[in-house]
């Protein structure tokens, strides 16, 4: 009787534990997009939308003051799609690689330094872009002698985002049963076919989360990326170009603009949230849209 009580109160208290946890992460996540939206909607309906969003000028300090934030939306998403182009490709081949080209004996530990990278400190690699990455894009790559730049960026940020891709790609190849990969090599298939036409679109589920996840982080990620962007708020016409992110106009600015232009730092993270929340939806969509069309083809067979 007293084992089952002390079981009983036990898994009470754990209930209570992870209730607790699952509304207090509801309740940081409504309590900061009311921030935002009461804060940055008000400043984002004075302006006008469209000249918020799709001026071309920044200058919050000016004597004609504007507000434009368009060529930080477009510097945003160039460099999160390079930088996801970089550490999917890169990510990708290698969780393939451990998964069926590594000797067993190096699988871990390899892995586990992949893993490290994800505990080293966003300023640590912008440190690392600024005096390795930056000379060596401005002496070798650049074609105008500029450094600083979406290049640069997105090489930082593909670096960062590779635990990510690597555990959650690797993590999804491992599910995927082993059955599979041997039917394929007992239909005549070599050990690449099996593995790149067979094993990961098995994966292909797990694989994409990766890449939500990626995107996620390359999106949010600021103090790497204002180190070796250059910070200029310029329209990008170059991959090689002083320019600025959403997030690194914010933290920018956030310490020394008040009034109006903090209120516009803070319309601008309400932009960012949005186009955040329209990404994670957009890909949901496009993963049940696929999930049906799997369950129709099998439910004809």
């Amino acid at each position: 009787m007293k084992s089952s009580t002390f079981i009983n109160l036990k898994e009470k208290g754990m209930r209570f534990v992870f209730l607790f946890c699952a509304i207090f992460s509801i309740l940081a996540l409504a309590t900061i997009t009311v921030f935002l939206f009461i804060s940055g909607t008000p400043f984002i309906a004075k302006t006008g939308f469209f000249e918020f969003v799709f001026v071309m000028k920044w200058a919050p300090l000016a004597d004609e003051i504007a507000y434009g934030i368009f060529p930080m939306i477009v510097t945003t998403l160039y460099v999160t799609a390079l930088s996801v182009i970089i550490g999917v490709g890169i990510g990708l081949l290698t969780a393939i690689a451990l998964y069926k080209f590594c000797p067993k004996k190096l699988v871990n530990p390899i892995r586990q330094m992949i893993n490290l990278l994800a505990g080293i400190p966003s300023v640590i690699f912008g440190l690392f872009g600024m005096t390795v990455i930056v000379p060596f894009v401005r002496d070798y790559i650049s074609p105008n002698g500029v450094g600083y730049g979406i290049f640069s960026a997105s090489l930082v940020l593909g670096i960062m985002i590779l635990p990510t891709i690597v555990s959650v790609s690797l993590d999804s190849l491992n599910s995927v049963p082993s059955s599979y990969y041997e039917g394929a090599l007992a239909l005549g298939a070599t050990k690449e076919q099996a593995t790149f036409k067979i094993l990961v679109p098995s994966a292909k589920s797990g694989i994409l989360a990766g890449v939500v996840l990626a995107i996620g982080r390359a999106i949010g990620e600021t103090m790497a990326v204002i180190m070796v962007i250059g910070g200029s708020p310029e329209m990008p016409n170059s991959l090689f170009q002083s320019v600025r992110t959403l997030t690194a106009n914010i933290a920018m600015g956030a310490m020394e603009l008040r009034g109006d232009a903090l209120s516009a730092l803070i319309a601008t993270g309400v932009v960012l949230f949005v186009f955040t929340l329209l990404l994670n939806i957009s890909f949901s969509l496009l993963k049940r849209e696929k999930n049906d069309k799997i369950k129709k083809k099998e439910s004809k067979k």
